[in-house]
């Protein structure tokens, strides 16, 4: 079978940016015609939220003011158009790849509609080859960033010596429901920030970067209510159970177990854990999980602090992360992100 490695991931941010402390006073002044217990609630859970700074596309004064799903989805679709470019361009030029190289081009995003989808965009902007494989994967969430690393390894996998890229860029800053006071929203509002992703791979003979040794996806069982949106005349309204994490530890050994067994290899044999950063009781709950088996992830909590859970982008910044370590030939990774379905993906890695 043909080989897969990864060769690059970028990151790129939207021009806006605030510190925690800094949005709080914008929480209580959106929230000042609520009652008193409850905007201490909220406050705290902004506080507790274990992230330390978010970036948006938009000015944090205009998530607060703007109402309107079309104002709000204008400004996502030309900020992402923007942010698509950017993160492309910048892979591209670390990897030293032109633009008419590539054969395959996946973008993934759930914050916002655009059709043609994004990945049209960037054919013409950046002037990809006109027989370019397009992908857009929507409506995935979280998970996203995986899925598409996995849809990229199966193309690749079946067609030696092409190139492929990733680019996930997200908003859930343009989804965020002003007149909303559900605790799903609250909690939305408290993790989530905005930024984009980009993974080139390649099937190349001579291609350098860990390797793709296999994706798969693991889907829970009549659960497709525990996470998601709704979409509403104001726009896209946060769907979140609370029993996320508990399901997550549920199902975490079937998880992880069979999968790694079926590739030939354990958890103990995994030395590096690149895991999406779902929000802090998410992480604990992982961390807990990990713990027993004398793992951390503290790359994945670290992201979760600089930059907040931006969906489906948010692993690949854990992920580039680990392409700027001194990683030693032979030692494996193991990608893992939860989204709407509800679904885990899953992808192995060796350096």
């Amino acid at each position: 079978m043909n080989e897969v490695r990864v060769t690059t991931v970028t990151k790129e941010l939207p021009p806006y940016w605030r510190d925690t402390k800094d949005i709080i006073p914008l929480v209580e002044l959106w929230l000042s015609d609520q009652e008193e217990r409850f905007r201490r609630k909220v406050v705290k859970m902004f506080e507790g939220a274990a992230v330390d700074r978010r970036y948006s596309i938009m000015r944090p004064e205009e998530v607060f003011t703007i109402t309107s799903f079309e104002e709000k989805n204008e400004v996502y679709a030309r900020e992402a158009k923007k942010l698509g470019k950017a993160v492309l361009e910048k892979a591209l030029h670390q990897q030293s790849w032109s633009p008419e190289s590539l054969d395959y081009i996946i973008t993934v995003s759930c914050t916002g509609i655009m059709i043609p989808s994004l990945d049209a965009y960037l054919i013409n902007d950046l002037g990809l080859k006109q027989g370019v494989v397009r992908l857009p994967v929507t409506e995935m969430g979280c998970a996203a960033g995986v899925s598409g690393m996995i849809y990229a390894n199966n193309f690749l996998r079946s067609n030696p010596g092409k190139r492929a890229a990733v680019v996930a860029v997200e908003s859930p800053t343009a989804t965020f429901q002003l007149n909303d006071y559900s605790m799903a929203n609250m909690v939305s509002a408290a993790i989530f920030g905005d930024g984009a992703a980009c993974v080139l791979l390649s099937s190349e003979e001579n291609a350098e970067g860990p390797a793709l040794v296999a994706g798969e996806m693991y889907h829970f069982k009549d659960a497709t209510h525990m996470m998601g949106f709704d979409l509403t005349n104001l726009g896209l309204k946060m769907v979140l159970d609370i029993a996320v994490p508990d399901t997550i530890a549920e199902h975490f050994p079937s998880i992880i177990h069979p999968f790694l067994k079926k590739n030939g290899t354990s958890i103990e044999e995994v030395e590096h854990l690149i895991f999406h950063p779902g929000g802090r009781k998410i992480v604990q709950t992982v961390e807990e999980l990990f713990g027993q088996m004398d793992k951390n992830i503290d790359d994945t909590r670290e992201v979760l602090r600089q930059f907040g859970n931006m969906s489906s982008a948010t692993v690949l910044y854990v992920l580039e992360r680990f392409m700027k370590k001194d990683i030693q030939k032979g030692e494996q990774g193991l990608m893992l992100s939860f989204g709407p379905g509800f679904s885990a993906q899953r992808v192995l890695l060796k350096w």
